[in-house]
């Protein structure tokens, strides 16, 4: 299978002066690798095995780590999706006697060297181990085997189908099949109007809001609070250790002015242009997909309108409308981004939830 990016060029319509996209011919392609990363974990992190049975406890912590690539391929409304990924989770578990007294408690690892496309249709090989290998924690890891890879094969299978159906393309891709059904509709319950006339006045709306952004670009605004100080939310967004925490995924992040960050395994890399502790975050952000030369701005504002209620601003400005592979969800995914995997993440493991 082709890297990520690196398709065959007699697939790839070289850019006309016009830049029509003739009959749609060319790939759009979603990275999907972050997604997966967020499915495995809303899916298996914390996911009870058993719970009292036989008088054994055992539960997946969480996801270690999800490596390779996935993506999306969309083509005349085709959707081809491509994988090949390594997952590994945490799980542990305790053993307690019939008067509820702890007999051991012990901790292993989940690991699925090869999650893949070409394997759509087969159960992935899954390993399991333990680290205390005594009796007691080997009956523990037969207890996680017995139970808990039929409870993993299951969320892999939903993996794989909702890869099938476009993974996080699927909103989109939907909302393409049904929106011309929704025009007639609505102009129908408004009296009659004609179709013509409400995609007027959709067309008329979305030149309106692109006067509001640079021609090509977009902007994400967010407002976000937390049940935390100013400083802390301000902490976490610094500091690479944390956030490889909540993302499960490598950062590396300067604390000074014109130090370079890289974050989400180097998949975005930028610049700290301002930087003033607990109140203000301002860095120049690009992702690897777009078109060379493209930098986007994030600017992060905190307010604490009173102690322990932390107020967070995004303003994300210069969004490319479409990256170097043509996908025109660019500032769709990342705003999604910003929502689900980083600022959801932070509440998740921090617990600063308003």
């Amino acid at each position: 299978m082709a890297k990520y990016g690196e398709g065959d060029k007699r697939w790839i319509v070289e850019d006309r002066p016009d830049g029509t996209n003739v009959h749609n011919w060319h790939w759009a392609e979603t990275n999907c690798l972050e997604w997966s990363r967020s499915f495995f974990n809303k899916h298996l992190s914390g996911a009870v095995v058993l719970a009292g049975e036989g008088n054994l406890f055992l539960n997946i912590k969480r996801i270690e780590k999800v490596d390779g690539e996935a993506y999306v391929n969309v083509r005349k409304g085709k959707i081809i999706p491509g994988y090949e990924l390594s997952v590994s989770a945490s799980w542990e578990g305790e053993a307690k006697d019939s008067e509820g007294k702890t007999l051991l408690k012990a901790e292993g690892l989940v690991e699925m060297p090869y999650i893949a496309d070409e394997n759509a249709g087969e159960d992935p090989e899954i390993r399991f181990s333990v680290k205390d290998e005594g009796p007691i924690g080997k009956t523990l890891k037969e207890a996680m085997v017995a139970k808990g890879k039929p409870l993993i094969l299951e969320k892999v299978r939903v993996y794989v189908e909702a890869m099938a159906k476009g993974g996080p393309c699927k909103d989109e891709l939907e909302a393409k099949k049904v929106a011309p059904k929704s025009a007639a509709a609505a102009a129908k319950q408004e009296g009659g109007a004609s179709p013509v006339v409400t995609a007027a006045a959709a067309e008329e709306k979305k030149k309106k809001k692109k006067k509001e952004d640079k021609k090509g670009f977009k902007t994400i605004t967010l407002t976000e609070k937390f049940n935390c100080r100013a400083k802390d939310i301000y902490e976490i967004l610094m500091d690479e250790n944390r956030w490889k925490g909540f993302t499960q995924s490598n950062a590396k992040i300067s604390r000074e002015v014109g130090g370079q960050i890289s974050v989400f395994d180097g998949s975005v890399t930028g610049t700290n242009l301002e930087l003033e502790e607990g109140k203000l975050i301002v860095q120049k952000w690009r992702f690897g997909s777009w078109p060379d030369g493209l930098d986007s701005t994030v600017k992060l504002a905190f307010e604490e309108p009173e102690p322990g209620v932390t107020v967070v601003k995004l303003t994300h400005t210069d969004i490319p409308e479409e990256d170097r592979y043509g996908n025109a969800t660019v500032a769709k995914n990342t705003e999604r981004g910003w929502r689900d995997l980083i600022f959801h993440r932070i509440r998740a493991v921090f617990g600063f939830g308003i």
